[in-house]
């Protein structure tokens, strides 16, 4: 009996066996991989991912650094605004100062010559930079010297007597005002310079805490070993710790002066006699303002109030510019250790 399937005609072989109706069709291999070319997807590779990754995260660091640079420029160009708008305004005539241009429509630059011959400006000067001179480096040199006390001697009450000095700084200067100037009266040094600068002898609560923080840093076992080789107590300071500490030194020095330079209450309360000459600087330029002032007989000559304004900020850039090294290395080293 022979063994032939019907319904295939002679010469042809018998194929695979056909699929049953609702089976998945399975492409053959060459047929599948055509089909997934003609779809568009190709199997993902990881370095080509890799890099879209690195792509990506470029873009999101340029676009941050782009937005950090704008608003940088936005802020500085904020700050700088009230600058630019003094230096304008001290080279306008007199009836262009409040105009807020800041391109004068009509320059004046004699204002910079004639200024010295309408106001006592030198003199102010003189005794702002006398006075801020004094007070910073005493206050430096003896708020330097009780630091270093608390931070390297050990006395019985020694943490109470330092909670009582950083107490004070809780005082409003409101409260000790009147007690000072009693105090001046007394001595009979009213009408002078004395009390601007006389203050600082005793330190200042701020910057002994400043100060000691640094002093804290210093290894203990450097003084120790100085006090072996003979070594005095004041020694230990002038040899060892002021010198380590003269970043620290130059903040206080450089905040003092600042304020002292910027001090307005103190010298119209003790200076406010006499002779103008005697003012110092914020003192002169309101007493320049009260002089220009229509109301009080003057003829609103401030362009000389913005020069004067002007010429008394450029010591306080310098001074700034030239210690800012100092003053962010003090700052850094001071807090290391509390």
């Amino acid at each position: 009996m022979s063994n032939v399937n019907p319904g295939l005609e002679p010469g042809t072989t018998a194929g695979p066996a056909a699929a049953p109706a609702g089976a998945p069709s399975v492409p053959l291999a060459g047929e599948g991989a055509s089909t997934v070319e003609r779809a568009g997807r190709r199997p993902s590779n990881p370095a080509d991912v890799q890099w879209a990754g690195e792509r990506r995260s470029r873009l999101a660091r340029r676009l941050g650094q782009g937005i950090r640079w704008l608003l940088l420029v936005g802020f500085a160009l904020l700050f700088m605004y009230p600058f630019a708008w003094l230096l304008a305004a001290s080279l306008k005539p007199r009836g262009e100062v409040f105009d807020n241009r800041l391109i004068p429509l009509t320059p004046t630059p004699e204002n910079y010559a004639e200024v010295w011959n309408q106001l006592p400006l030198l003199s102010w000067v003189f005794n702002s930079v006398f006075i801020a001179l004094a007070s910073a480096t005493i206050v430096t040199l003896t708020s330097s010297a009780i630091a270093f006390g608390f931070a390297y001697f050990r006395f019985p009450g020694q943490k109470i007597l330092f909670g009582i000095l950083l107490g004070t700084m809780m005082l409003p200067g409101a409260v000790t005002l009147i007690p000072n100037y009693l105090i001046w009266k007394t001595l009979g040094w009213l009408g002078t310079t004395v009390p601007l600068w006389g203050g600082t002898l005793f330190g200042s609560a701020f910057y002994i805490f400043l100060m000691r923080q640094f002093y804290l840093s210093l290894p203990r076992d450097l003084f120790e070993a100085a006090r072996i080789d003979g070594c005095s107590f004041f020694g230990l300071f002038r040899r060892i710790a002021f010198p380590l500490a003269l970043p620290s030194a130059i903040i206080v020095f450089i905040f003092e002066f600042q304020a002292s330079w910027n001090n307005f209450a103190g010298p119209l309360i003790y200076l406010n006699f006499g002779d103008p000459k005697g003012y110092t600087v914020p003192l002169g330029v309101a007493y320049a303002m009260t002089m220009y002032s229509p109301t009080a007989g003057g003829h609103g000559d401030y362009q000389f109030v913005m020069v004067a304004s002007l010429l008394v900020t450029l010591p306080m850039m310098v001074i700034f510019a030239v210690g800012q090294r100092y003053f962010i290395e003090g700052i850094a080293a001071g807090s290391l250790k509390g």
